[in-house]
């Protein structure tokens, strides 16, 4: 059954962007509110100002329209979490617990948490990281998001809150611009190799972390928010696994299309982070209990990419 009405935080994101245009269009703008901190990003539906640290007003937005879906994107990055822990930690940890709780308080009937890789650390096959793999992060993002996720089994257990949540690898689009992560190389970089020509990498050319194109992260999130209840068997957080490869494999595929194309790397503190990181997730749970498949491959993605990066040089 589709929802009558859904709210967003943290609308004016990297796939917040994305993911509110693309509920417009399957919902209806009528029936999508987008939410954020920052002034109106110029969405077709309804936009209002919230701060997640803001419970009363998350409440007041839930019970104004009555939502139906709660996705609750709002968060700091790895990287600029990093720069200032403290920080990162309210927002993302009071922030979600602010979401779990108005959500109970105003009878949402499904809410979606975005996890992230970042939760995996020592302990764990990078290779083929498993779903259920312990979780020991090492940065204040990861930590915030493997504590989120236990909190959305803990309100599902306890209050029977139906939360939703998929552990993304980067996420590469080229609609919005990225907002601080480890893996927005794999954005960047392809902005470099129309712009300049040339691109410095602050990580080491054979560093491999699982990837995914924008079009499979947004489709995966609403089919998981769409997905029967009763095929859910994860309440912590899916694994969510698209396309592997290093900075050098992503360099070697740009530069079929553009043979002058240069690099450097140059890794610095984010190098560290990526290392903690899996290169590859067992995503068997989500193939299983909602028939998660992606459709990107690396070629694939570069050329979406490449061509729809060219057409904004156009306009």
């Amino acid at each position: 059954m589709s929802p009558k009405k859904i709210l967003l935080t943290g609308s004016a994101g990297q796939i917040g962007q994305v993911l509110v245009n693309a509920l417009i269009d399957r919902y209806g703008r009528d029936n999508v509110i987008a939410t954020d901190i920052s002034n109106d990003p110029g969405f077709s539906c309804r936009y209002e100002k919230l701060n997640v640290l803001d419970k009363e007003g998350m409440v007041k937005a839930l019970k104004d329209h009555e939502v139906d879906h709660f996705y609750h994107l709002a968060a700091i990055l790895s990287a600029k979490g990093e720069q200032n822990p403290s920080q990162a930690w309210e927002v993302n940890m009071r922030g979600l617990l602010n979401a779990l709780e108005s959500a109970v308080e105003c009878k949402v009937n499904r809410v979606f948490f975005p996890s992230s890789i970042a939760v995996f650390g020592e302990g764990v096959d990078k290779t083929f990281t498993a779903q259920d793999s312990v979780l020991i992060p090492t940065s204040v993002y990861g930590i915030s998001k493997a504590a989120g996720e236990n909190w959305c089994n803990y309100y599902f257990e306890k209050y029977g809150l139906d939360v939703r949540s998929l552990r993304y690898p980067g996420v590469i689009g080229h609609q919005t611009m990225p907002g601080g992560g480890t893996t927005d190389y794999a954005v960047d970089i392809y902005y470099a190799a129309i712009e300049n020509g040339h691109f410095n990498c602050f990580l080491k050319k054979d560093s491999p972390l699982p990837m995914m194109y924008m079009g499979d992260a947004i489709r995966a999130t609403i089919e998981l928010m769409e997905a029967d209840k009763v095929r859910l068997n994860v309440r912590t957080s899916y694994n969510l696994q698209g396309i592997t490869f290093t900075p050098e494999e992503i360099y070697k595929s740009i530069k079929k299309l553009h043979p002058d194309f240069t690099i450097d790397y140059q890794p610095d503190f984010r190098q560290e982070i990526a290392d903690s990181w899996p290169s590859r997730l067992d995503d068997s749970s989500a193939r299983g209990d909602w028939g998660w498949q992606p459709e990107y491959d690396l070629e694939k993605m570069t050329e979406e990419m490449n061509s729809a990066i060219l057409a904004k040089q156009l306009n």
